[in-house]
């Protein structure tokens, strides 16, 4: 009889689970669940059998029908600058990676939703491997839980502050794995990281962001990288379903539903979308709902036609936008010497090809 992972379960399927199958008491299930939930997620445990906190004859029932199996770390890398990627093959044999970058005040980690991606965004070398699958939720959540076991990040005081959904992967198109993964981060008998400490990024689906905005809830960023429709086709082809247009409206009910700014992500190319007109546009984006811009240095990776902006064009750029009275911050670029940097993460899973 294979075994149940217990990472596929979110909490209530997992009572259902301990009713069903494991003939616990209906009265107990709540508590058994929540021993068990606090356990793998508060306390990083790896082996049913050090539960001591349930009875002998209740703990070898678990572990005659529950694995703890997560996926492995197939590589590490560490950047000079401390950023670390871990390449995680998965028990379905993908790969995908994930990146904490350490700083004096936080610790982030940012995490893939999908092996791959639909997008083909040009500047983005992840969107040079097309999509192989989307992550299930219980996917997406152990690379949290892979990083805080090497980190060992077990303590009251967290190393891993904040969580990204800005891996590989357009988060809004593997939606409800998304959601469910959220779901378990923000769970305070769990990993407890409250909706302020995580981001979902997204290359601009519009019709999820009201749904989002309603079942999600925590910060939203919005990869714009161009003030635009003509420019933003030429390097996001998204742009073509969902116009710029569309987004300002539903950013506009995002940020009024969970009454927070949206962030703007704004990779700089050279001679593409850097110039002080399209400054200009993007303050005008920026005057129709509550955001602020991250302007991002462009890191190249092998093969890519693009270049990056000057660092003093970039301060000129954000302080165009700072003048007009809005939040714009130049993003120090970390891990590229390891590929880690933002838009460079990608493994080599394919999808397997039908007969």
């Amino acid at each position: 009889m294979s075994l149940k992972n217990f990472f596929d379960f979110n909490f209530q399927t997992l009572k259902q689970f301990l009713l069903i199958d494991l003939k616990i008491e209906e009265k107990k299930t709540s508590m058994r669940a929540k021993q068990l939930w606090q356990a793998v997620y508060k306390k990083g445990l790896e082996e049913l059998s050090h539960l001591t906190t349930l009875p002998v004859e209740l703990r070898d029932k678990l572990i005659s029908k529950i694995t703890l199996k997560k996926p492995k770390i197939a590589d590490t890398q560490t950047s000079e600058d401390g950023t670390i990627k871990w390449l995680i093959e998965l028990l379905d044999g993908n790969k995908v990676e994930c990146v904490f970058i350490p700083e004096k005040t936080r610790g982030t980690l940012c995490i893939s939703s999908q092996v791959g991606c639909t997008l083909n965004c040009r500047f983005c070398h992840t969107g040079t491997q097309r999509l192989v699958k989307n992550l299930d939720f219980s996917e997406i959540v152990n690379q949290v839980m892979i990083a805080k076991e090497q980190l060992d990040d077990w303590k009251e005081q967290k190393i891993i502050t904040n969580i990204v959904l800005m891996g590989m992967g357009e988060p809004f198109y593997n939606y409800d794995n998304v959601k469910t993964a959220v779901e378990i981060l923000k769970d305070k008998d769990g990993l407890n990281y409250g909706p302020k400490k995580i981001t979902v990024s997204t290359a601009g689906i519009a019709d999820k962001i009201p749904l989002a905005a309603k079942e999600i809830g925590t910060y939203l960023a919005l990869s714009l990288h161009a003030p635009t429709d003509e420019i933003r086709e030429l390097i996001m082809p998204i742009n073509k379903k969902f116009k710029i247009k569309d987004l300002i409206e539903q950013c506009k009910y995002y940020a009024e539903t969970v009454n927070e700014k949206i962030t703007l992500e704004y990779v700089m190319l050279r001679g593409i979308n850097d110039s002080k007109e399209c400054a200009n546009q993007l303050t005008k984006i920026m005057a129709q709902f509550p955001c602020k811009v991250n302007l991002i240095e462009f890191n190249p990776w092998p093969g890519v036609n693009y270049l990056p902006t000057e660092r003093e064009d970039m301060e000129s750029f954000s302080k165009i936008i700072q003048d007009a009275g809005y939040i714009s911050t130049i993003r120090r670029s970390r891990g590229q010497d390891i590929l880690g940097a933002c838009g460079q993460l990608r493994t080599e899973s394919e999808r397997k090809k039908l007969n």
